[in-house]
């Protein structure tokens, strides 16, 4: 019989008693998880540390427009994703592609900063490369916004052209 049942942060706290003597006990149930491992470019693995990719977003985000918030907000959802994905190890590079798909639509220049570490890019060229890519995607959303909402909507869009 369970006359009390008790969500706990960590599982399910239960109050029950036995049928033949009477006596009131709780039993605990906690959810097993196993945690996320990722696996370095040097093949070590080391568990998923949020803090440590929260670091690297404000490095990257240093006198750039966006919140604290908007960047535990989004290590939130990379590590949502990562959870949601049922795999027990992912590699650095995954959570990168991920963190810089995501960092992408916050700010372009906080992206740059990221991939510049994060891809190690070899020479000059590598970089100019992404650089073209951002101002791409720049000049697309610039284009849409156009399509969308008329000329009037120039004098509200930041352009980096």
């Amino acid at each position: 019989m369970i006359p009390d049942r008790r969500m706990m942060a960590i599982g399910f706290a239960e109050r029950r008693e036995c049928l033949s003597c009477g006596t009131r006990f709780t039993t605990y149930e906690t959810i097993e998880t196993t945690p996320l491992m990722v696996i370095k470019r040097d093949q070590s693995r080391q568990p998923f540390d949020k803090e440590k990719l929260l670091s690297g977003l404000m490095r990257a985000c240093e006198k750039r427009p966006v919140s604290y918030e908007t960047l535990e907000r989004l290590v939130d959802q990379i590590e949502h994703t990562l959870k949601n994905s049922f795999v027990k190890e992912v590699s650095s590079q995954e959570i990168g592609e991920l963190t810089l798909q995501k960092l992408k639509d916050v700010d372009l220049v906080a992206y740059v900063r990221f991939a510049s570490v994060y891809r190690d890019f070899g020479d000059l060229d590598s970089f100019m490369s992404e650089l073209k890519s951002c101002r791409k995607s720049k000049l697309q959303y610039i284009l849409n916004e156009w399509q969308l909402h008329g000329p009037d909507m120039v004098n509200n869009v930041e352009c980096f052209i």
